[in-house]
């Protein structure tokens, strides 16, 4: 007899129970850094500076269930509004199971370990800087380019490259 699929490779993300698609954040934190449009080609550029409510340690929000009330620009990605998917990381579990993509090998889903996404090196574990040490007036200056390179080497990258 066969191993049943996971969840992620047989139900759409529209058909997912509340505790499949929560389920499906890696915790990378990606989705809580503050972005910037560039207003001529519409492109999304990341910047190291956390959202207040981020908790930069451990890469979660300190205020999940109401981050939306309190942070108006948060996304809150739902089966509902996967237009959004273009503007989330190319790692986002969402986004890759979106796009018919299978999750990383550094996911807790399949590696079993919620802390395989930090020593992936695919979470901003260590990588920002909180709101109030920025100036969100000129984000411009905070943009970084380590999501996008790292969105492109992960297909190909195993955990026997992590340094753990």
């Amino acid at each position: 007899m066969g191993e049943t699929p996971p969840f992620w490779k047989t139900t759409p993300l529209h058909e997912m129970t509340s505790e499949q698609w929560e389920s499906l954040c890696d915790g990378c934190a990606r989705c809580c850094l503050h972005k910037v449009m560039d207003e001529e080609t519409g492109r999304i550029h990341y910047t190291h500076v956390a959202c207040r409510l981020l908790d930069r340690d451990t890469c979660r929000c300190t205020r999940y269930p109401e981050r939306a009330r309190l942070v108006p620009d948060c996304v809150t990605l739902t089966p509902d509004n996967t237009w959004i998917m273009p503007w989330m990381p190319e790692t986002c579990a969402y986004r890759r199971i979106h796009e018919g993509r299978d999750l990383a090998w550094w996911h807790p889903l399949v590696s079993g370990d919620p802390e395989s996404v930090h020593l992936a090196g695919i979470s901003v574990q260590e990588l920002t800087i909180a709101e109030e040490e920025a100036d969100l007036d000129d984000l411009e200056f905070y943009i970084v380019d380590w999501i996008e390179a790292h969105s492109s080497d992960t297909e190909g990258f195993n955990e026997a490259d992590a340094e753990v």
